[in-house]
């Protein structure tokens, strides 16, 4: 007899998780137009590899200061005003933008960016939990594998945009720049800047809409499962999460891989002109635009295959395939590395929820302080980009990859083994579990 399928949610959480869901849609605008930013303020700012690298570092940075901060808070005021909370972050930082473009100073970019990147934390604290406790235990990472799938439609349309409004396509040299006059250097500065100023002004309408609607539905309350068993720990904060190795070594997992993730995207375009010298950087952005549907046909077909094959199982398997494409970056000649980095994206796609939904199983109360610092751990997509900068400023673009491979290498193990509950309770714990004799 075949085992019945568990289903993804029931009924009664449908409305909340269509909700919730609506929110991995909308925070992908913020993420991902960074990809774009990098380029273009790169040029408009005449920046390093390194310097413009910085705008994953602000973006990631408010991540993860914002995040336990935001664990703590939903523990006080649950996860419906959590949500709200972060939404109003994100629509300020973004209108932020508007004075930034104004200003033209590449510092005030960042802040924008930094605040933006707060409330998207608070957001990531309160959805990707949230998400996983509506519905079955049992298919807790199929769900949230399917929420994070409108995140990469989001992915996908977020470049088209980007591309389209804040790209203007006016490229000079920098023996063209230096024969400008001052008045004509700054006219281009003034026009490329301000390019971002109605993208973002929509996106800060989208975050405003979305929480007046957030504010007048009904999300439940719902109580996390109890934790493992095995681990009865009366500990509160964040020593109490020290018994889970299992979250520990996600939380690791999810640094390399955000670093991974964040860090082959941001230099796609870079990467692609690198390889094929005199490619615009509208063409180029195309290969950046395939390489994050590929990252959207991997979600939504990952949260499909998950109903026959484990997530661990899975993970592991596209974990091999991102180290394969990667040695074919860092080793192949002509357009194969691109395209090998294109289909990156798509092995890329399951990792960051299923990753998050390994990690958080069976914490019980300590859910909400265990997903901060999952959250936290998204600085990897502050550190490794600059990293990578830093390498290509030194050497060339190529070599930059070797961090994203090295990174792989430790998902690869959280995929294969790291991910099981493996528990080195405390002492008192011990002794409370060892049966007294009369």
């Amino acid at each position: 007899m075949t085992k019945p399928s568990v289903p993804i949610t029931e009924r009664r959480y449908a409305v909340p998780l269509i909700l919730v869901t609506s929110l991995f849609f909308l925070w992908a605008f913020g993420v991902n137009l960074n990809d774009i930013l990098i380029p273009h303020l790169k040029k408009a700012f005449h920046l390093s590899d390194f310097r413009s690298s910085l705008i994953q570092t602000a973006f990631f940075g408010g991540y993860f200061l914002a995040a336990l901060p935001a664990g703590w808070l939903m523990e006080k005021i649950g996860y419906k005003r959590g949500i709200l909370v972060g939404l109003l972050m994100c629509a300020a930082g973004a209108f932020l933008f508007i004075p930034a473009a104004s200003v033209r100073v590449y510092a005030f970019f960042l802040f924008a960016l930094f605040v933006m990147a707060c409330g998207q934390g608070v957001l990531e604290v309160a959805a990707n939990p949230y998400v996983t406790i509506l519905g079955p235990p049992e298919s807790s990472e199929r769900r949230l594998n399917l929420a994070q799938s409108f995140n990469s439609v989001g992915a996908v349309i977020t470049p088209i945009m980007g591309a389209a409004f804040i790209l203007s396509g006016v490229e000079y040299s920098r023996t063209q720049l230096s024969a400008m006059s001052p008045a004509q250097l700054q006219a281009y500065q003034v026009a490329e800047a301000s390019t971002v100023k109605v993208p973002y002004l929509v996106i800060t309408g989208l975050f405003l809409a979305v929480a007046v609607l957030i504010f007048f539905s009904n999300l439940p309350e719902i109580a996390e499962e109890d934790g493992d068993e095995e681990v009865s720990v009366p500990t509160a904060g964040l020593r109490g999460l020290w018994p889970y190795k299992h979250l520990l070594k996600g939380v690791l997992a999810q640094f390399f891989y955000v670093g991974a993730q964040v860090g082959v995207a941001s230099f796609v375009i870079r990467f692609a002109q690198f390889n094929m010298p005199g490619l615009p950087e509208k063409h180029a952005a195309n290969y950046l635009k395939l390489h994050l549907l590929g990252f959207m046909i991997g979600r939504f077909a990952g949260s499909a295959v998950m109903k026959h094959i484990p997530a661990p199982r899975l993970l592991s398997l596209f974990g091999v395939a991102s180290l394969t494409c990667l040695t074919i970056v860092l080793i192949g000649t002509g357009v194969a590395p691109v395209w090998a980095i294109v289909l990156v994206g798509f092995f890329h796609s399951i990792m960051f929820p299923t990753i998050f939904a390994l990690s958080i199983k069976h914490l019980g109360p300590h859910t909400k302080l265990g997903s901060s610092l999952l959250v936290m751990s998204i600085i990897g997509g502050a550190i490794f980009p600059a990293t990578m900068g830093y390498i290509s400023d030194m050497s060339n673009i190529r070599y930059a990859f070797l961090v994203p491979f090295i990174c792989h290498v430790y998902v690869l193990y959280f995929a294969v083994r790291g991910y099981r509950p493996v528990h080195d309770l405390p002492k008192e714990a011990e002794l409370q579990s060892i049966p007294t004799q009369n």
